[in-house]
């Protein structure tokens, strides 16, 4: 029984034992990463001032610093200013000699850091940006890590609205190509190079949703510069949208197509409905023209015609031309009531002085007429112009004019100009419509 109690003793002696050493381990393992930051960015060590060695740490050749980004949201796009806002991942890496330190035989993987100046730092700016912050809820959004070979990352999450000069030429069939541009402030191509990262350098959010734009695609390149205080390293992505065309055509092709046809039911009403006529005339006119002012104030004040301005421009041609017509139509009429006046006034007056030679036979019945002779020499030009019109009968009838004989079912000149207004009005919408459609369409498809 002795050496029974004496085992046991010894054996939980040694599990104390184990686990103090383990505990120690952990301890020291944890002191040791604030002995490698102290050992490596303590003061008189490092100066984050200098920056890092070229490749293979050769002083004379530039620092080249690795870009990658991940698109987190793209929150609108603005016609009027010509800018749009995005929130980003940013990442930078470079490697600099000086922050190499051992892993601890790879137990120590990176160091973490949240102070971005304690270390070089690439004066990285983007040149098209208009306004940016920093995120700060709850803690700074961003962090620094170093690895044991010292390469150092660089992550940090920003928003940003930029400038997007557009071409509204097509608007609002158009595709536009925003960019992001990033380059170096002070330090140039001899000193510090901007690469983008190998494999997937731009990262977009899944399922990136715009409310008038379609993400399509976009492209990483360089854009470097030359000033005259030497040539500074450039990146950008151009992202490439299209403008969703259903919302235009809901909120403006519909409607002013709806308010042409509405000018049209003018021709349908009666010439001598006047206030019906006016008041359908006026009010279309007038929302036609507030339509165009409400979608030029949406739109930036450019020297070119955009595609939305010669729609709106026929539109309201269109439905002025309606009003025209009226009052063609009633000035038409005015005259064919004055002529009908004329004629009555005529026929009154031809039936006046037959009733007067009717009277004047009555109360003359005896008096004598001379006769005239029945048979007309040869010389005489009565007789020549009684043949001429005997003639004249006699002559083959012409082809009568289908469209002469269709408007002569409408007597009046108002009225003709109404049935030919009904026609002529659809066909021409109809053919602009064609064209319109044809040549945007087909120069949509040409910038693709």
């Amino acid at each position: 029984m002795g050496s029974g109690h004496y085992f046991w003793a010894i054996l939980y002696f040694a599990s104390l034992c184990s686990a103090s050493l383990a505990n120690n381990a952990k301890i020291n393992f944890r002191e040791k990463e604030k002995k490698v930051l102290d050992q490596i960015l303590g003061a008189g060590k490092y100066d984050a001032r200098i920056r890092p060695s070229g490749i293979n740490g050769t002083a004379n050749k530039p620092t080249n610093v690795e870009v990658n980004m991940f698109l987190r949201s793209i929150s609108k796009i603005d016609d009027y200013k010509m800018e749009y806002s995005v929130q980003l991942t940013f990442r930078e890496q470079w490697t600099d000699e000086r922050l190499k330190f051992d892993d601890i035989q790879g137990r120590l993987k990176y160091l973490t850091l949240t102070e971005a100046n304690r270390v070089w730092m690439p004066d990285l700016f983007f040149s098209n940006e208009k306004e940016g912050h920093f995120h700060n809820i709850i803690m700074p959004n961003v962090y620094i890590r170093i690895f044991p070979n010292g390469s150092v990352l660089y992550s940090i999450r920003i928003s940003l609205t930029l400038a997007c000069p557009m071409n509204l030429k097509l608007y609002p069939l158009d595709r536009q190509i925003c960019s992001l541009r990033m380059a170096s402030y002070g330090w140039t191509t001899n000193d510090l190079v901007f690469l983008w990262k190998e494999g997937d350098p731009v990262q977009v959010v899944k399922n990136l949703h715009l409310p008038r734009f379609t993400l399509e695609k976009f492209l990483t390149d360089y854009c470097n510069s030359k000033t005259n205080t030497g040539e500074y390293s450039c990146l950008k992505v151009d992202l490439l949208f299209k403008r969703e065309f259903s919302y235009y055509l809901i909120q403006i092709y519909i409607p002013c197509c709806m308010l042409v046809i509405v000018s049209w039911v003018s021709f349908w009403l009666d010439q001598g409905a006047v206030p019906a006529r006016v008041s359908l005339g006026v009010t279309t006119l007038l929302t036609m023209a507030t339509q165009t002012s409400g979608i030029n104030a949406s739109l930036p004040p450019v020297s070119y015609t955009k595609a939305i301005d010669v729609w709106t421009g026929v539109c309201l041609t269109f439905v002025f031309g309606a009003l025209l017509e009226f009052a063609l139509v009633n000035y038409a009429s005015r005259s064919d009531m004055h002529k009908e006046n004329m004629k009555k006034k005529r026929r009154d007056l031809e039936q006046a002085s037959l009733d007067a030679a009717s009277d004047l036979l009555d109360t003359d019945s005896n008096a004598t007429f001379a006769m005239k002779p029945l048979v007309r020499h040869p010389g005489d030009p009565l007789a020549l112009e009684k043949r001429l019109q005997c003639e004249v009968h006699m002559q083959a009838p012409k082809r009568p004019n289908c469209c002469k004989t269709w408007l002569s079912k409408f007597p009046t000149r108002s009225k003709r100009i109404d049935v030919i207004s009904r026609i002529t009005f659809p066909l021409v919408f109809a053919l602009f419509n064609l064209v319109y459609w044809s040549t945007y369409l087909f120069r949509e498809e040409e910038d693709e």
